[in-house]
């Protein structure tokens, strides 16, 4: 890895930033006052994101880089940095992966105690620690596959590093395609189909059925969600793994149909009879301080994990 000399520090605004001091939300105010339950943890999170912030300053300043911030809602032009550190949650760093092509990234977990932080490399605590090692070269740098979305041949989404869920716009409405797999193809009805990369496999795709597996798998992984079986109907596929050569194709049989791509801020429309393929990117993201050992380590412990091979 190259030396650190430009960094961009991307940061999100805490939840208690945004209702109350941005937007100053009655209902909201009115909760904390009352100490209700529903808000409890949001002044607490919100000090402990500006303490990582003033953390993370004073720790580039330690180690002698020159650093530009931002805002996570103006990610802006991410090329000329030799670091990308993100400060919030996954969700924070997924937001912002998706403009990140070679240059590593960092994620910051500002409020460990309520936020996941299951891809950031450090936490708040930690950080000026974490900044000398990997100024002494002493951070291992992982390699986290991405997925690729293709509407009609048309790359959608190139950088997705979680994963994808493809659905009917209104949750209450089945979601009906034609699945493409394995040289089968056949009609399905269900909630809808989550695709994940390995680095997503953790995430909703579990509580769906699916299984986590080995953080450095080039595999993509589906998982149907609630299919709808009528009396002698079985699907053949409901589950599977993608190898990396290899696609996963559903045609929409909606009106409409929508692809969410590493939570809701990241949707496209797709129109009846449209083809969707679901594909390993030639774009791996380098995460910083993620420690594939440590990762399998919290997924046996989470629970039985099912670990393809790379």
């Amino acid at each position: 890895m190259t030396a650190i000399r430009r960094v961009l520090v991307i940061s999100k605004r805490s939840t208690y930033d945004l209702y109350v001091r941005q937007h100053k939300m009655a209902r909201v105010i009115e909760l904390l006052d009352r100490n209700d339950a529903t808000v409890a943890r949001l002044r607490r999170a919100d000090a402990h994101h500006a303490e990582t912030v003033d953390e993370l300053r004073g720790a580039i300043e330690h180690v002698g880089w020159r650093a530009t911030f931002r805002e996570r809602d103006r990610v802006g032009e991410v090329t000329g940095f030799d670091l990308v550190i993100t400060v919030g949650g996954d969700g924070t760093l997924l937001w912002v992966s998706r403009s990140v092509g070679d240059t590593p990234m960092l994620g910051v977990n500002s409020a460990p105690h309520d936020s996941v932080g299951f891809l950031c490399g450090t936490r708040m605590g930690e950080v000026r620690d974490h900044l000398v090692a990997i100024e002494e070269g002493r951070v291992q740098r992982v390699k986290a596959s991405r997925m690729k979305v293709c509407v009609d041949g048309e790359v959608v989404f190139g950088r997705v590093l979680n994963d994808v869920l493809f659905t009917h716009p209104v949750p209450a409405m089945t979601s009906k395609y034609l699945l493409d797999f394995g040289g089968i193809t056949e009609e399905q009805k269900s909630s809808g189909i989550w695709i994940s990369t390995a680095a997503g496999s953790t995430a909703a795709i579990r509580s769906a059925g699916g299984r986590p597996m080995a953080f450095r798998s080039r595999m993509l992984q589906f998982a149907v969600r609630e299919p709808y079986l009528p009396p002698g109907v079985e699907y053949a596929h409901t589950r599977g793994f993608v190898h990396p050569d290899g696609a996963l194709r559903l045609r929409n049989k909606m009106r409409e149909a929508r692809i969410y791509a590493d939570g809701s801020r990241s949707a496209v429309s797709v129109e009846l009879g449209q083809m969707v393929e679901f594909s390993l990117s030639d774009e791996p993201l380098h995460l910083l301080g993620v420690s594939p050992h440590a990762l399998a380590a919290r997924k046996r412990d989470e629970g039985p994990s099912v670990m393809p091979p790379p």
